[in-house]
């Protein structure tokens, strides 16, 4: 996996994430920011709507590296085979070296109300392309809509464990523990029935 190297817009995520910190989402400007990373404001502009679209670069990507994950499993892939394959596509993207990084995103979101509604229709965009992408392979297509929002907060929920805690682990392998923790709560919230961890790792190791 190669290390993550910052380019134009990888140079204003840093100072957006430092100057964020430093003084505020709100006192910070496009200016300061263009600034602090050696670059014009003309350049930021090129790149970015407004500041608020620097912590958030790379959702189209996400949202089409997703559905590719979706369309590339194999033929007859199970509902949740289909969803193991988009999200372990979206983990690919992450390094080890951006640990720190998203555990200081996340933290600048928890604090103003204006990024985390962002964040909500960033989330609701990925949920969205899997859920398409699901269906469109589905039998029966009604079942694209729950797994899809099931995974996407798996792989919220796994990104902030594996930031969080500097996991040592791949994100893949901790979102897709989030995943079957999840499924197996649903399935016992359905059934009545509660699985033994036994059963839970018997059938991690059997969707790898």
């Amino acid at each position: 996996m190669a290390r993550w190297q910052p380019d134009a817009r990888g140079r204003l995520l840093l100072a957006a994430v430092d100057l964020f910190t430093e003084q505020g989402y709100d006192a910070t400007t496009a200016a300061h920011i263009a600034q602090r990373a050696g670059l014009t404001k003309t350049t930021l502009f090129r790149l970015f709507a407004d500041k608020r679209e620097i912590l958030f670069q790379g959702q189209a990507a996400q949202v089409s590296t997703a559905a590719a994950g979706v369309s590339s499993a194999p033929e007859g892939a199970s509902a949740v085979d289909l969803l193991h394959c988009g999200l372990q596509a979206l983990c690919a993207e992450h390094v080890p070296e951006q640990q720190e990084l998203g555990r200081r995103i996340n933290s600048l979101i928890a604090t103003s109300e204006e990024l985390q509604e962002r964040a909500a229709f960033k989330r609701a965009t990925i949920a969205a392309a899997l859920s398409a992408a699901m269906a469109a392979r589905l039998q029966d297509p009604r079942q694209a809509v729950p797994l899809a929002d099931v995974g996407v907060r798996a792989y919220y929920d796994g990104f902030a464990a594996w930031t969080d805690a500097r996991r040592a682990e791949g994100l893949a392998e901790v979102v897709l523990d989030e995943l079957d923790g999840l499924l197996s709560s649903l399935r016992s919230a359905l059934t009545g029935v509660t699985p033994s961890a036994g059963q839970v790792r018997r059938r991690v190791r059997s969707v790898r």
